[in-house]
């Protein structure tokens, strides 16, 4: 065992220990407080629906220990117990080891390894889990066709991208992975314009806000916020499931504004009102533009790292791999960068939560704060979202403040 097989396995080791505490704190500390509705939330939402809330948060939660160590194992399995390799052998059969045509079906064939072993965990979520806590729509014919049609996009948006990018590890020097980058930060951009007007519609349909109260209002936000958009749009996102949301999609000119219909139904135009003020509140403070440039930049990072890395034998023997090849070092670098990015999470969630006060606190500049707290409470209470998440484990995952302390914000004493 080389000094690097090691490394790995003692980040790997620390990433899943630690994420399997955080989860056995969240399980005790949300069972620990099912039992009362915090005072902030007495009024508007009965015990039955925190307990409700409780019981689904600990249910995620298993599901995700479940997720975590298959996951983990697969992680093993590919690379040190040489399921990578013998990937690669298969497809020898049919294409020139280290050839762009036997690079690209060994990593889509990854991809689909790691799907398929990920399909039964995500059925039991789907119709289990879901299903029991009131909030699945999915029909299987339906999820089946979900699947199909992301298989094709993969297939149709991935192929040419990892093409385009190891035929620049092979071709572009010791530089390539300033080029790669370059492509895959290119291509990224280009996913965000087309993704509104051509992907969406392809699992969900997307219909213009109609006539009323709402419509007026919002139309008045938006002027008085000086946003332009294509649109906003109510999303028929009840055929799935019965969470509401709301969010930006798309990027430059073709970005809009997209209402969950199931929002839309369950909140007053008010309300809808404040949601949507917090949603233009990320746009205006420039929140998207700062995620995307720091994501570009962490890109960077990554690429570098593993320009650095793609040239050392001891890296491939380390996790392995035997034949050192451009698909190999890509392979291996998705692989193996999860455990030691990982407790890069709570800088990200942190981040993440002070957009989110900060979206907050531009809402209440331009609408209600009193409607936008009565809103998230309707929220928390229909999507059966926890008010009493542990502390540190809310700190490494959560993107949004806990439902206590943003309340409390818009709700000053």
């Amino acid at each position: 065992m080389n000094a690097f097989t090691g490394i790995f396995l003692a980040a790997l080791l620390a990433a899943t220990a630690t994420r399997l505490w955080l989860a056995l704190r969240q399980t005790r500390h949300v069972r620990a407080h099912r039992g009362a509705v915090p005072g902030l939330f007495a009024e508007a939402i009965p015990l039955a629906a925190h307990q409700k809330a409780a019981d689904y948060t600990v249910a995620k939660t298993r599901v995700g220990v479940a997720d975590l160590l298959i996951d983990t194992t697969l992680v093993l399995l590919l690379t040190l117990g040489g399921g990578f390799e013998l990937l690669s052998r298969l497809w020898a059969a049919a294409f020139a080891p280290g050839s762009l045509a036997h690079g690209t079906t060994l990593l889509l064939s990854l991809f689909l390894v790691q799907a398929a072993i990920g399909l039964p965990l995500a059925l039991y979520r789907t119709f289990v889990v879901e299903q029991r806590f009131g909030f699945n729509r999915m029909t299987l014919a339906l999820f089946v066709s979900d699947l199909v049609k992301q298989g094709l996009l993969v297939l149709a948006l991935g192929t040419p991208l990892i093409l385009g990018v190891l035929w620049l590890m092979e071709r572009t020097g010791s530089l390539w992975w300033l080029y790669a980058w370059a492509l895959v930060t290119a291509f990224s951009i280009v996913l965000q314009m087309i993704f509104p007007p051509l992907i969406l519609p392809l699992f969900n349909k997307f219909t213009p806000l109609a006539e009323g109260e709402l419509s007026r209002r919002v139309a008045a936000l938006l002027a008085r916020t000086g946003f332009r958009s294509r649109g906003l749009f109510v999303m028929d996102g009840s055929k799935r499931s019965s969470h509401g949301n709301a969010f930006f999609a798309g990027f430059g000119a073709t970005k809009r504004i997209v209402l969950f219909d199931t929002l839309a139904n369950r909140l007053e135009p008010p309300e809808v009102e404040a949601v949507l003020a917090h949603e233009l509140g990320h746009y205006k403070l420039r929140h998207i533009l700062k995620m995307i440039a720091l994501g570009t930049a962490l890109s960077l990072a990554g690429f570098w790292i593993l320009g650095q890395l793609a040239a050392q034998p001891w890296f491939y023997a380390g996790l392995g791999v035997q034949t050192a090849t451009t698909a190999a070092a890509l392979a291996l670098f998705l692989l193996a960068a999860p455990p030691f990015t990982f407790f890069l999470h709570p800088v990200m969630s942190r981040l993440s939560r002070k957009h989110e006060f900060e979206a907050d606190a531009y809402a209440t500049s331009n609408a209600d704060a009193a409607q936008l707290a009565q809103a998230l409470v309707k929220l928390y209470r229909d999507n059966a979202s926890t008010l009493t998440p542990d502390p540190l484990h809310s700190a490494f995952y959560d993107s949004h403040p806990p439902a206590a302390a943003r309340i409390a914000r818009l709700r000053p004493t």
